[in-house]
């Protein structure tokens, strides 16, 4: 739901641009370090919304990546540390085990001994 929210918004703010846009076509100078050209306002506009756009989603993917990348990472070390987990719960059972079996052993020791 929140992407379709997104998506709607979007492509109102594009249609808002494309309106602003259309209205103002008149000529422009636009200077870059090398020179001055004259451009209609339409094209310096819908250009700047098109980089604008392009760089937000390039950053957006490459957050995307790094994200993804660090969940995969967390997810090993999480496949880990659950083996290392297991490990340890087998050998606390199997010193539990060794426990109630010495102590078993000792309690029958006392009890020949008593009889003797």
């Amino acid at each position: 739901m929140k992407f379709q929210w997104s998506l709607l918004f979007g492509l109102l703010f594009a249609l808002m641009i494309a309106l602003f846009a259309v209205y103002n076509v008149g000529a422009v100078p636009v200077d870059y370090v090398f020179g001055t050209a004259e451009w209609p306002l339409i094209l310096v506009i819908l250009g700047s919304a098109l980089l604008g756009a392009l760089l937000s989603g390039s950053v957006a993917i490459y957050r995307s990546f790094v994200l993804s990348r660090k969940v995969k990472q967390l997810e090993k070390e999480l496949v880990k540390k659950g083996a290392s987990i297991g490990v340890l719960q087998t050998e606390l059972v199997v010193q539990q085990e060794n426990r109630i079996s010495s102590a078993g052993d000792s309690v029958i020791k006392k009890d020949e001994n008593m009889m003797i």
